[in-house]
């Protein structure tokens, strides 16, 4: 049986791909397990110049602690969101243009990797909120 970690990073390389052919539209880590101050995190395409750059964008429960959003690579974003998986959240879902993919680890520890019909047909660069 596969690590979730193994599924995950085989999760990741579908989202790589999204985004190198341009079908990325959003990924959303949710499912979060007892109540952690975080409440989800949002990934969604901005395009600099030369790379592909996403909005991240963590969300907070209490209104004491700021959203908190950077434009970082999708590398980087990766590395957020890794240490997140099993310990405050079960499921990320990736939604492009082809099809909505969606990964989750069960109670025993285990991912898995589904696949449905696309909820979004385009993609919609997100704006930085303004400060």
């Amino acid at each position: 049986m596969m690590s979730y970690q193994d599924e995950f990073l085989l999760f990741w390389e579908e989202v790589k791909k999204s985004a190198q052919e341009g079908r990325f539209a959003k990924l959303t880590v949710a499912k979060t397990i007892g109540k952690p101050n975080f409440r989800n995190i949002f990934v969604r395409p901005v395009y600099s110049e030369n790379e592909f750059k996403v909005l991240l964008k963590l969300r907070y429960r209490s209104r004491e602690t700021e959203d908190k959003e950077d434009e970082v690579t999708l590398e980087e974003a990766f590395e957020v969101i890794k240490p997140h998986l099993k310990n405050h959240f079960f499921s990320v879902l990736l939604f492009t243009t082809t099809k909505d993919v969606t990964f989750k680890i069960n109670k025993k520890g285990a991912g898995s990797i589904s696949e449905k019909q696309p909820t979004f047909s385009d993609v919609i660069l997100a704006q930085k909120d303004l400060e």
